[in-house]
C-alpha cells in the first residue's frame, strides 16, 4: 500500500513504531498504538477492493454457467433441425432430385448441409430463416463464451492483485494496534474463505514460511489466512502471532493472540464490550473451524477443540494473560 503525501508517510512511520512497541504488548499494562484515521481508511479500501473483485468474479462465473446452458439448448435445436434437413434430402432423393440430395448429404458439416439445403430451396422461407437465425445465435453465444472465459481469467489476475493489497492491509492492521470497532457478532460476521486444501480434501503440511515484518519472525500460510479472514470479517482489534520463546504453537508460527480490547493487550479481565468482542470472535473461529483448519481455541479460561468441544482450561495461572481472559488464543493445524 503506497502513501503519496507527507502526512501519510508520517502515518506509516507511526505505524512502524507502534508495531515495535506491540511486540512487547503482552506484558502487564502494555498497549499498542491504534494508528490514525488515514491508515485505517487505506486498510478498509484495500479490503473493500478485494471484496468487490471477488463479487465480480463470482458474477462472471454465474454468467458463464448461464451461457453454457444456452449453448447446450441451441445445440439440441440445431440437432433437431439437422434431422429435418436430412429428411428433406431423403425426400429429394426419393423424388428423383438426386443431384440436390447428394449435395446435402455429401456436406462435410452440419452447417454446410444447412447452407446447401437453403441454396437448393428445399426449405421453406420460414424454416430457412429459423436455421439462419439459429446459426447466428450459436455463433454469438460461442463468441460470448470465449469472451467471458477471457474475462474470468482477467478477473482472476485482478483478484490476485487485490489479494496482495488485502494481505498488505491486514499485515498493517494486525501490527498497528487495530481499530476500536466493536466487531460483528458470530452470526452476522462474514464467513471466511476456506483454507487451501489438497485435491483429496486434506490440509497440506505447512511450515513457518511467511515472513512477519512486525516481529521479524514467521507464520504458516494457514495461520495468516485465518488471521486475515478474521480481520476481513470485521474483527479488527490488535493481533499478535509469532513469538520466539515459550511452548505451544507460537514459536512454530501456528498461533495468534487476538486482543479483546481496543488498542492492544491490557493486563485486566475483559468485561462489557471487550468480553462481547472476545465471545463473538471465539465463537466465529469455532463455527468455521473446519473451513479454516483450526486446531484449538482458548478464551476466558475455557478450551475448545474439534475433538472435545468447550471445556475448562487448566493451563491458567490466575492472571488475565495466562487465563486468556484478555485475549482469544487461536492455534492452527
Amino acid at each position: 500500500m503506497r502513501f503519496t503525501s507527507a502526512r501519510r508517510l508520517a502515518s506509516l512511520a507511526a505505524v512502524t513504531v507502534a508495531a515495535l512497541l506491540a511486540s512487547l504488548a503482552f506484558g502487564p499494562g502494555a498497549l499498542a498504538d491504534p494508528g490514525d484515521d488515514g491508515a485505517d481508511e487505506g486498510i478498509q479500501k484495500a479490503i473493500q477492493d478485494y471484496l468487490d473483485a471477488e463479487e465480480q468474479l463470482n458474477t462472471s462465473k454465474e454468467r458463464q454457467k448461464t451461457i453454457e446452458k444456452q449453448i447446450k439448448q441451441n445445440e439440441e435445436i440445431v440437432a433437431d433441425l439437422t434431422v429435418q434437413v436430412q429428411d428433406i434430402a431423403a425426400a429429394a432423393y426419393m423424388g428423383g432430385n438426386l443431384g440436390s440430395a447428394t449435395a446435402i448429404l455429401g456436406a462435410d458439416s452440419v452447417d454446410v448441409a444447412i447452407d446447401r439445403a437453403i441454396i437448393v430451396n428445399f426449405l421453406g422461407e420460414e424454416s430457412a430463416k429459423t436455421v439462419a437465425d439459429m446459426a447466428r445465435a450459436q455463433e454469438d453465444l460461442v463468441a460470448e463464451k470465449e469472451a467471458l472465459a477471457e474475462e474470468v481469467e482477467n478477473q482472476k489476475k485482478h483478484l490476485g492483485k487485490m489479494e496482495d493489497a488485502r494481505d498488505d492491509a491486514a499485515e498493517r492492521l494486525a501490527g498497528s494496534g487495530g481499530n476500536s470497532g466493536a466487531g460483528p457478532t458470530t452470526s452476522n460476521a462474514r464467513p471466511p474463505d476456506p483454507a487451501p486444501r489438497n485435491p483429496d480434501g486434506s490440509l497440506p503440511g505447512e511450515g513457518c514460511s511467511v515472513h512477519e515484518d512486525k516481529t521479524g519472525g514467521c507464520i504458516s500460510p494457514r495461520t495468516r489466512h485465518a488471521r486475515d479472514q478474521a480481520i476481513f470479517a470485521g474483527f479488527e482489534r490488535y493481533v499478535s502471532c509469532f513469538r520466539p520463546s515459550g511452548s505451544g504453537e507460537h514459536p512454530m508460527g501456528k498461533a495468534c493472540d487476538f486482543s479483546a480490547f481496543p488498542g492492544g493487550f491490557r493486563s485486566e479481565v475483559a468485561y462489557g464490550d471487550a468480553k462481547a468482542y472476545g465471545d463473538n470472535l471465539a465463537g466465529w473461529f469455532v463455527k468455521y473451524a473446519d473451513k479454516l483448519g483450526v486446531l484449538y481455541v482458548i478464551w476466558f479460561d475455557r478450551f475448545w477443540s474439534p475433538a472435545t468441544g468447550w471445556g475448562p482450561y487448566s493451563g491458567g495461572g490466575g492472571d488475565p494473560a495466562s487465563d486468556h481472559t484478555n485475549h482469544v488464543h487461536l492455534s492452527m493445524r
